[in-house]
């Protein structure tokens, strides 16, 4: 069952200086390119971080050492699978269950995706389950617009190693979104980054 959002959030889109000016210059927003990487945190989607510009900067300045951009948006949330609502958490446990007991069903058993890399940078497998699992809702009728989690990534954010051990938070947690339904973008802007 789809949950409509009809709230509006602040996403940040870290990507090249070209690709900022593409999109600032087109008024509609079409010149976001939808990502299809089979490690892609939460399957196919235009990736924004919810109101977290400097994550976004610091992402984009790494992919893109001498040519980094950031373009905000205006986002509104429509049918969102929301992994920080447990009804979603339980529902693609489910799910995963599933599409693990399919690839060992086929009569040629496939491996199962890995998420690797240092703090699984590449999930392929959480990819894998989200896309499998929203396009049979899809064509059963039920589609989401965006998906939504939060992670918790990076080393602490206290830097006294004595208040580590009771730290909860660290550097780079943040929400992210996976636009799937490019007309929730209702608008780009510049944003305002400091000097």
């Amino acid at each position: 069952m789809a949950v409509q959002y009809d709230r509006t959030v602040i996403g940040y889109h870290g990507c090249s200086q070209d690709t900022a000016e593409r999109i600032l210059a087109d008024p509609t927003g079409s010149e976001f390119q939808e990502s299809e990487n089979d490690y892609d945190w939460l399957g196919r989607g235009i990736y924004f971080w919810e109101y977290g510009l400097d994550r976004a900067l610091q992402w984009s300045q790494k992919r893109f050492p001498s040519n980094s951009g950031v373009v905000g948006a205006l986002i509104q949330l429509g049918n969102c699978f929301d992994l920080m609502d447990t009804r979603f958490t339980l529902e693609l446990g489910e799910a995963a269950s599933q599409y693990v007991s399919s690839l060992q069903a086929k009569s040629a058993a496939q491996p199962i995706p890995k998420n690797v890399g240092q703090g699984f940078a590449a999930r392929k497998f959480d990819c894998a389950v989200i896309n499998t699992y929203l396009q049979a809702l899809e064509s059963r009728g039920t589609a989401y617009d965006t998906v939504r989690c939060g992670f918790v990534e990076a080393g602490s954010a206290y830097s006294n190693q004595e208040l580590r051990i009771h730290m909860g938070i660290y550097q780079q947690s943040h929400i992210q979104l996976a636009i799937r339904n490019p007309r929730c973008i209702i608008g780009a802007f510049r944003p305002r980054l400091e000097e």
